[in-house]
């Protein structure tokens, strides 16, 4: 069985982390049929996925939380940027959620008009289809 033997800073491991949010999302999109176009930097622009069918292209924000309170205060990271869509998923928890992109400073996790989703292709691409 493979054993990892680097030492990784902490700084490091949630970078890895926050990655392979993106691509287990970008995993999930691709599956449902999605196109997925994974840019090459996201400083300035805010966008970790942009995601297209035959008409529309969504730029999507991805983030994780710490927390397994679904009402906490989440913080607008995008000012300035066109976003679409902000994917949050729990890093204790089985869930997420989709928001809209909100013009506020800060707003609840749960706010209505954010959608949950447990932490499954199947059940994140219903909550998908309903934002």
């Amino acid at each position: 069985m493979p054993v990892r033997n680097a030492s990784i800073k902490e700084t490091t491991l949630a970078a890895h982390k926050q990655l392979s949010y993106e691509n287990l999302l970008a995993a999930w999109l691709l599956g449902d049929g999605w196109e997925v176009l994974i840019p090459a930097i996201d400083h300035g622009k805010k966008t970790d996925l942009v995601v297209a069918d035959d008409k529309n292209y969504y730029r999507i924000q991805v983030k994780s939380i710490q927390n397994n309170n679904e009402s906490v205060i989440v913080h607008n990271k995008w000012q300035g940027a066109k976003i679409d869509y902000v994917v949050y998923f729990s890093t204790v928890g089985e869930w997420g959620y989709i928001a809209p992109a909100f013009a506020e400073e800060s707003r609840p996790l749960n706010s209505p008009g954010h959608v949950r989703f447990h932490s499954h292709s199947v059940n994140f691409l219903k909550a998908f289809k309903k934002i």
